[in-house]
Order: structure tokens, then sequence, then C-alpha cells
């Protein structure tokens, strides 16, 4: 299972589009009267093509861009051939599927228009290049690159790019993952290891170390915890957020946005088992963010919180007496 790898082999994308559309029915009634009708919904998946990036200096930032998506590690990793800036061998497609483009796979498609945005776990205002920088450095365990580099604007014009196939005048599906139903009870590390050995060991190995290919450049499939593994503070660290990711993706070969294989619940045990730091190393880390305690989502599990609930509450749920509290004090939660 957990095929956090692409499909897609190269570098190049055509991502698969759908339409998806909502139309409300009238009702009659009385003597021939009809109710006003609601205007029709329709939510898209954009189309993106490769072949129409153009042919000039900003087409080869583009071009560039997709190319680190797909292949990070082999040009900014531990041996990059443009510069050793990962800490490990993952590429960022393991997460953002298809370049960015998947819906409901931490879709980019948005990011351009989508920053500056504030920031709870920094606290301010980022630039997008910042988030990219995030990622280098979370779970990619690296260092930043120069927010003027060559790789940094090859980023920033691949999201320029994906983003002009975002209609602008229809709703959009995929941006955002699919939504988890919150169980009533705390997700399992013990129930999700059976589940990980069951559909997800085949590829990412029993004890979570992923299938280095045999170039040694990257990997087939990247390790889920270890020393090479994303570090706490990630999206994917956290229960919820995994197991959102976790529904429309995995298996990789059986699942879809919308036919999951996993339900909720099994996602969220996953994702619990994944993340059980109690059994699971990762990259030591000093600094856990989310400087106002107040914005920190509630499913990540590094104190201090500004709530009654344990660290073993934020880490694993229940989550809805969480919710429950932080509605009645007039709060939002985050997850």
């Amino acid at each position: 299972m957990l095929k956090i790898q692409d499909l897609v082999t190269g570098g190049f994308l055509m991502a698969t589009a759908a339409i998806v559309f909502y139309s409300c029915q009238s009702n009659v009634k009385g003597a021939g009267k009809e109710e006003k009708k609601e205007p029709v919904v329709t939510a898209l998946l954009p189309i993106v093509d490769s072949a129409a990036i153009p042919n000039d200096k900003y087409g080869e930032a583009v071009r560039y861009g997709q190319e680190l998506m797909y292949n990070t590690a082999y040009y900014i990793g531990p041996e990059g051939i443009n510069g050793k800036y990962l800490g490990n061998k993952m590429n960022c497609t393991n997460c953002h599927q298809q370049g960015g483009t998947k819906p409901f796979s931490f879709n980019l498609m948005l990011s351009h228009e989508h920053y500056p945005q504030y920031r709870a776990r920094e606290g301010h205002v980022l630039t997008l290049a910042e988030r990219v920088n995030n990622c280098v450095t979370r779970p990619h365990n690296g260092r930043p690159l120069p927010l003027d580099s060559k790789e940094m604007v090859a980023f920033l014009s691949y999201f320029r790019w994906i983003n002009s196939f975002v209609p602008k005048d229809k709703a959009s599906k995929g941006v955002k993952n699919l939504e988890v139903t919150l169980p009533d009870v705390a997700a399992s590390p013990e129930r999700g290891e059976k589940l990980y050995v069951q559909h997800c060991a085949r590829c990412h190995g029993t004890e979570g170390e992923g299938q280095l290919r045999n170039d040694n450049i990257t990997y087939t499939y990247p390790p889920l915890w270890g020393r090479y593994g994303y570090q706490p503070g990630s999206s994917m660290h956290r229960v919820i957020k995994q197991a959102q990711w976790l529904k429309a993706n995995m298996p990789y070969d059986k699942a879809t946005w919308d036919k999951p294989f996993l339900s909720d619940a099994e996602a969220m045990d996953i994702a619990a088992f994944v993340n059980d730091d109690s059994r699971h190393p990762r990259p030591d880390v000093k600094n856990f963010d989310y400087p106002h305690v107040e914005e920190k989502a509630i499913d990540y599990d590094k104190g201090p919180f500004a709530d009654t609930f344990s660290t073993d509450q934020h880490k694993y749920g229940p989550y809805l007496p969480v919710i429950g509290y932080w509605e009645n004090k007039g709060w939002k939660p985050a997850y």
C-alpha cells in the first residue's frame, strides 16, 4: 500500500481530468406552481497539459520546476547534481502527487494565488518561497534554498504555470484533502500496525524503510519513519492530516479519491501507527513551531496546549471532545 510515490514516470505529466456536475431539481407545489430553481453548481477537476508549457525562458523555468517536483533528490538531494540541499532522498511528488496536480493529494494548483498567507505554524505571513523552504527543511530534513536560486525560481514558475489551468469562474475540486469522519474513540497504533502489515508493508517495508532504487538516487517507495523519514512537525506527522491523504490515495493501486479503499477509521489507525514516535524514530527537531498556542492544530502533539487535554489525546484523539471544547470557547479548531 502506501505508495506515497507517483505512478508517473519521467518528469512530465498529464493530470487526469474529470468534471462533476451537481444540479438541483425543482419541486412542483400547488396548482401548477413551480419552485424557483437553484442555480446549477459545477465543480471541476482542472486539466494540466505539459505540452502547453511555453517555448521561452519562462517555459524553461517551468520545465525545470516540474522536473524538480518529480526528481527532487536527483537535482538537490544529498548527492544532487545541482546542489545538496535535502537531508533525505525523497521527492516532492511523494506527497504532492502528479507534480502537485493530483486532486486530494496535497494539491498545489492554487498555491500561487494563495500566497502570501498567514501561517499559524510560523505565526506570521509567509511568502510562497518561504513555504517551499518549509518543505525542504521539514519533510526533506534539509537546508533552505536561496530565495534567488535557479531552483527556487523554477519552483515558483511551475506553481504559477499550473495555477493558470484553474478556472477562475468555477469551483475547483481536489484542492484540499478529503475529509474524514472523526471517530468517537482514539486512533489506535495497535490496530494500525495490523492494517499496515496487511496493506502497506509490501511497498514500504516492515520497518517503514521504503524501497531504495537500484541507482541509490531516490526511492521507488519512500520511507515512512526512521533517520531518512519526514520530520516531526511535517503535515504528514499529524494523524488527521495524514488520514485525509491516505483515504484518497492509498493503497496506491486500489484507492481513488471518489472510491476510497480504506475506511475513515482505518486511515486514522494507520496514520496513528506510522506516526507513533514511541516505536518509530525520526530526525531530531529542536523547534516545534506554533508560537501562539491558541492557533495550534488540535492533532499537533507538541505542547504547550491552549486546552486541558493530554498530549496523547492531541496525538491520537478522540478529537470530538477537543473540538467541542474549542467551539464552546468561541475558538476555531484547526486540523
